[in-house]
């Protein structure tokens, strides 16, 4: 089957259909969930609840742009969708994180991609969508603001304080393993 005899048969609500479009875009989906998400538990919720929606809607994509850019939308705003109803949308600004010395370089090709993902998916869950948004998936700043209904000057604010608890994690993960002189 191809991608567009696919998409028919999902139209048609054909199981079989829905099923090999499942398995073709789990792995990417989930991937991209990882991003947005604190862990694999609620990844894996937000997979499922994006594929349901893209079951749902499959009707209103009409070809314009990518499938798979269409259904990646609705995974990433699915993620917002949760954070913005969760208690966990509190002001970070009380948060504060010491800035190491500026000019400590950093080793970037000793970072594995999983310890990447893992510092990232640790940082508080307001500054980890503006991150994920504005520097993984090319969002704007406004985009951001309007979707997580915030300010601008708080998206740039809440991308900033995340880049310096991610350089804070890369230089005490170097620090350790030069202690430890691996």
């Amino acid at each position: 089957m191809n991608l567009d005899e696919i998409i028919q048969g999902c139209i048609k609500n054909s199981l079989a259909h829905q099923k090999a479009l499942y398995t073709l875009y789990e792995k990417n989906l989930f991937n991209l969930s990882l991003k947005y998400c604190s862990n694999s538990q609620e990844a894996e919720d937000n997979l499922h609840d994006a594929f349901i929606e893209i079951f749902a809607n499959i009707k209103k994509y009409k070809g314009n742009g990518s499938f798979e850019g269409w259904m990646k939308k609705i995974a990433i705003n699915k993620a917002i969708s949760k954070f913005k109803s969760s208690l966990l949308n509190k002001p970070l600004d009380s948060l504060i994180y010491p800035v190491f010395d500026e000019d400590i370089e950093i080793d970037t090709e000793g970072l594995s991609l999983d310890f990447l993902l893992q510092i990232i998916q640790e940082l508080p869950s307001q500054y980890r969508l503006v991150f994920n948004l504005y520097e993984l998936d090319d969002y704007s700043h406004k985009e951001i603001a309007e979707s997580l209904s915030i300010t601008v000057g708080t998206s740039k604010s809440n991308l900033h304080k995340a880049k310096i608890i991610l350089k804070n994690k890369i230089i005490e993960s170097q620090a350790k393993k030069y202690k430890n002189g691996i």
